[in-house]
């Protein structure tokens, strides 16, 4: 559903770039600034998805450092 919906909206407004009555040189400055937005949206969920894998990972070392602990010094809760 989402890549349905994200190829009706890249198509409609592509669409629109080129049924504008406009010089074709805003038109080139309008699909460059749309690439280039799409291109930052990926980017910035693959940045959010690694930091979150990240942080992630983290929080099971952390608690698998913390169980060792517990573990080794038989601390009890």
């Amino acid at each position: 559903m989402a890549w349905i919906s994200f190829i009706i909206a890249i198509g409609g407004t592509i669409l629109g770039i080129v049924l504008l009555d406009v010089s074709l040189s805003t038109k080139v400055f309008f699909a460059m600034g749309y690439i280039f937005s799409i291109s930052s949206c990926f980017t910035l969920a693959k940045v959010i998805r690694d930091k979150h894998e990240a942080d992630k990972l983290l929080a099971k070392i952390e608690k698998a450092k913390t169980e060792k602990l517990i573990t080794k010094y038989g601390i009890e809760e």
